[in-house]
């Protein structure tokens, strides 16, 4: 069974918890346990929240989309924005690193991206925007053990 569903919404604060929601209710077909649903809700929830806050530098005027692609058990959920993009990627996904912290930022967004999920995969060109490809493979509650 492969299934996907395509999301766009403005860059505004407050549509990270629509979006969070919206990824949980479709993945919720293939019946993940409660706490894969928490894993990819926070993940969710960090990705279009450095989307806005970062790429987007919270201009309300732009565009997040998010893919989310079920195959079998295995979800894949992409954000991708067209913002400013990361300058270096390797020193964004350290712990602790924020461009932010009057913001009271922590940095740890991509920590908890890869603490949570069996893959992340980070792709951005300065000017052009910002892809978060992240993937999981979900335990089902109908297996037996």
């Amino acid at each position: 069974m492969k299934n996907y569903m395509k999301l766009q919404f403005a860059a505004k604060s407050e549509n990270e918890s629509f979006a969070r929601v919206a990824v949980a209710a479709f993945i919720s077909q293939i019946d993940p346990t409660l706490d894969e649903i928490n894993d990819i809700k926070t993940v969710v929830s960090e990705a279009v929240t450095n989307s806005i806050i970062h790429g987007y530098e919270e201009n309300s005027e732009e565009i997040v989309t998010i893919t989310v692609t079920i195959d079998q058990m295995e979800v894949e959920i992409t954000i991708e924005d067209s913002g400013k993009g990361i300058e270096n990627i390797e020193e964004a996904t350290q712990p602790l690193f924020t461009t932010k912290p009057e913001l009271e930022r922590s940095g740890m967004g991509f920590t908890i991206m890869e603490n949570f999920m069996d893959q992340i995969e980070v792709t951005s060109s300065l000017g052009k925007g910002t892809t978060i490809t992240l993937r999981k493979m979900l335990k089902s509650n109908n297996m037996i053990s």
